[in-house]
């Protein structure tokens, strides 16, 4: 039977174990993580993230062929294929500070495979990383003496948070990089087979090392891309009335351009896009191509300006001042379907409005836990409140930040009637319906749209 370890039980490692077991019923699946914490809650009822539809494929697989545990050094030992799954964040010191990737841990792990493993494996790379990251691998393993064979190939992931299991079931390709010499390519075709239990053949795509770890980099940059370009678009439509909704209809209809990622928003967050495009202008920046990393970079700097000036609308809209007035934050994961709150908008935001010495009351469905660590240093100046209602009783103003479906059915007139007059209402996300709320009383304002006011 082949054993596969997983060294990573994050939001990509759980999630993809859980499906390369519950499809392939011949391998033995293994993730292991140093935090006790996490891997008792991956062998509980209840899960350390939540995923739409994780709890059943976890169910199925776990304590058949599916195992969580501690126990790092036996996992590797026993492997036959190893996922390297873990934290990449951007540097915050010395050199690159703010746009590299911060490979230590990646590093620990690959000296731990050299110095525990006595037979041949094959070390995956799961984590975002920069490209050519595989040569340093590839560097500290052939280092040892011990005549252990390792072959490094790259499998980046491409899942989004809330449709993760559905992008694991149905993905739009599998991408796996090896070397072209004949023990690299057997390496690769054997990481195939184990994808290709559930995934069509023609969607598993096969490429050199090099250009696999630049592949994830540049997916995500092109898609954030495209969410600041409509972006910087809205700024203009609410200058002009014109509609960004109609107009990202318009544009979507070319066949060329297409529709998705053309939503206008507060903002993007979560862990890869901003942590990638860093990483790629700094990449960009190492091969002396300025003005290639300065193109990228002002993705990230338009993704910034759009999250202020968010804050901004509110502040003017508001008389200028929000001092002592309650503030009803909507949402704080970073998206809908996910606890998820890392470089969340609603993170900039709820300490801008502090700023301003606003009363900032949060609620959201699965994110409040987070949302107290990330505003840690500031806990004791907000409120925390899981339920909308209460929330939003008594507050000036409802940001709505996180486009979770609940909040399109909450009773507004039973919200309105609860906040003191004139109310306001400040759509991040154009979820709700603008003009019933208008109809209401509340002064409606949405991103890249007209606004809808009393007064």
């Amino acid at each position: 039977m082949t054993k596969i370890l997983c060294i990573g039980a994050g939001y990509v490692g759980g999630p993809t174990m859980a499906m390369i077991a519950k499809n392939n019923l011949d391998v033995e699946v293994t993730v292991v993580d140093i935090n006790q914490k996490r891997i008792d809650a991956w062998n509980s009822d209840d899960l350390p993230i939540y995923e739409p539809g994780l709890d059943e494929v976890v169910n199925e697989a776990r304590g058949r062929n599916l195992f969580f545990s501690t126990d790092v050094e036996k996992g590797i030992a026993d492997a036959d294929i190893i996922f390297v799954s873990v934290n990449t964040p951007t540097k915050t010191f010395g050199q690159g500070a703010g746009y590299a990737a911060d490979l230590q841990y990646w590093e620990k792990c690959a000296r731990q495979i050299l110095a525990v493993s006595t037979s041949d494996k094959i070390v995956v790379e799961k984590s975002t990383l920069p490209v050519r990251t595989a040569d340093a691998m590839e560097r500290i393993l052939e280092s040892g003496k011990t005549g252990v064979r390792f072959d490094v190939l790259s499998n980046p992931e491409f899942l989004a948070e809330g449709t993760a299991i559905v992008d694991l079931e149905n993905p739009d390709r599998v991408l796996i990089g090896g070397h072209p010499t004949p023990e690299g390519q057997k390496a690769v075709q054997a990481l195939v087979e184990v994808y290709a239990a559930w995934v069509k053949r023609e969607n598993i795509i096969t490429t050199n090392l090099w250009s696999s770890e630049l592949s994830k980099l540049t997916a995500n940059a092109f898609l954030a891309q495209r969410v600041s370009s409509i972006n910087s678009i809205s700024a203009l439509c609410e200058a002009t009335e014109a509609d960004v909704g109609e107009v990202a209809y318009a544009i979507g209809k070319d066949s060329r351009i297409g529709s998705k990622f053309l939503k206008a928003s507060v903002g993007f967050g979560g862990s890869c896009f901003k942590k990638d495009i860093l990483n790629l202008v700094y990449l960009c920046k190492t091969y002396g191509l300025d003005e290639v990393a300065e193109y990228w970079h002002q993705v990230v700097k338009m993704n910034d300006y759009q999250e202020r000036r968010f804050v901004a609308r509110i502040l003017k809209e508001m008389f200028n001042t929000i001092a002592g007035k309650r503030i009803a934050l909507f949402g704080f994961a970073f998206k809908a379907d996910t606890g998820d709150t890392r470089e969340s908008p609603a993170i900039l935001i709820a300490r801008e409005l502090l700023a301003e010495n606003a009363e900032v009351v949060i609620t959201d469905p699965q994110a409040l836990e987070y949302a107290k660590t990330d505003l840690a240093d500031v806990i004791d100046r907000v409120t925390f409140e899981p339920d909308p209602y209460k929330a939003a009783e008594g507050a000036h103003a409802v940001a709505l930040l996180t486009e979770w479906k609940e909040y399109q059915t909450l009773d507004y007139q039973k919200i309105f009637d609860s906040m003191p007059q004139p109310s306001f209402l400040f759509d991040g996300r154009n979820h709700l319906d603008h003009q019933a709320l208008h109809d209401i009383g509340f002064n409606v304002y949405s991103i890249g749209k007209a606004a809808l006011k009393h007064i």
